[in-house]
């Protein structure tokens, strides 16, 4: 699965480095950077797969059944530009260097070191054999790791000033899961890449589990009134178990439904609601009016503005 997916991405790669690329270097003299380039290529083809796939599930399922009629389009194209920003811009660009560059410092201090450490298939070498159970054991650690950060997220306050923005959005759809701060983008990047080391997770499979991780983001942001039943809100993430999230259980302290994929951590850590009759109303109001309808450059700057008095300390951030 995983190397079929990876092998038509090379090919594309692969393609869109020689036929539009390579020449282009060629001219400017930039050949010494062939490699990095390559691999950007393969970066912003990899947030182009996600877009398209993403869209192609939950734009039917919104347009099926919402839950509210959309009202606010400039909202929704806000959210949009997130997206974009996010997978396709300067972001990603930054998010590939720092993880990049941590891979290459853990490495080195590795190699430094002489200490080989453990993971998973190290710890349990007869994952080696059973790719599939692997990959399904690293999606739930690296579950595990997004409840705890989602955690923080909340309870954290200069984290807050930061995460509000996501929390401010009043017209709900699948675009809104890239709708955050640019700083809380890196954490989440450098958060979720640090477990992803930790733990050994194959380069191969990487791209594969990013994809399925933000697929169910999305689908749990969605304008749909889709519940997965009594057995299935309790195995899986659903809009309906989310959208509690962003209504009236969503505050900077008391928050329920912070689970990504796996409602498992809510039961287990007490934070867990399963109304499954309840499809609120979303957005925070408590948060500055241009949180909710500003443009992205303002929102941005009102986050900075938000995150420099939480760390001050001073009253109302």
């Amino acid at each position: 699965m995983t190397e079929t997916f990876n092998r038509i991405l090379d090919s594309i790669t692969g393609w869109i480095f020689e036929m539009i690329v390579q020449p282009a270097m060629y001219d400017l003299g930039l050949m010494d950077w062939a490699e990095d380039a390559v691999d950007w290529i393969q970066f912003g083809l990899f947030g182009v797969v996600t877009i398209i796939v993403v869209y192609v599930v939950c734009r039917p399922l919104e347009a099926w059944r919402p839950v509210e009629p959309v009202t606010d389009r400039r909202a929704i194209r806000t959210d949009i530009l997130y997206t974009l920003l996010t997978r396709l811009g300067a972001l990603p660009l930054v998010a590939f260097v720092l993880l990049n560059s941590l891979s290459a410092w853990w490495a080195g201090t590795v190699a430094d070191s002489g200490f080989v450490p453990p993971t998973l298939e190290t710890l349990i070498p007869g994952l080696r054999e059973m790719p599939i159970l692997a990959f399904c054991l690293y999606i739930v650690i690296l579950d595990f790791g997004e409840y705890w950060r989602h955690r923080f997220q909340h309870r954290l306050g200069w984290w807050w000033a930061l995460h509000s923005i996501h929390h401010a959005q009043r017209q709900m759809t699948f675009w809104t899961d890239d709708r955050n701060h640019f700083v809380d983008e890196m954490l989440a990047a450098l958060w979720f890449g640090t477990i992803a080391l930790a733990i050994g997770v194959p380069p191969g499979q990487f791209p594969l589990l990013v994809l399925v991780m933000r697929l169910a983001e999305s689908l749990s942001h969605a304008n749909v009134r889709l519940s997965f039943g009594r057995v299935g809100e309790r195995l899986l993430v659903s809009p309906r178990f989310h959208r509690l999230h962003h209504g009236v259980l969503s505050t900077a302290d008391h928050g329920k439904n912070y689970a990504v994929l796996l409602p498992v951590w809510d039961w287990m850590f007490g934070t867990a609601d399963f109304n499954r009759d309840v499809y609120p109303r979303t957005g925070d109001p408590e948060a500055p009016e241009a949180l909710a309808t500003g443009g992205w450059l303002r929102q941005q700057f009102i986050g900075l503005k938000r995150l420099a008095g939480a760390i001050a300390g001073r009253p109302g951030y």
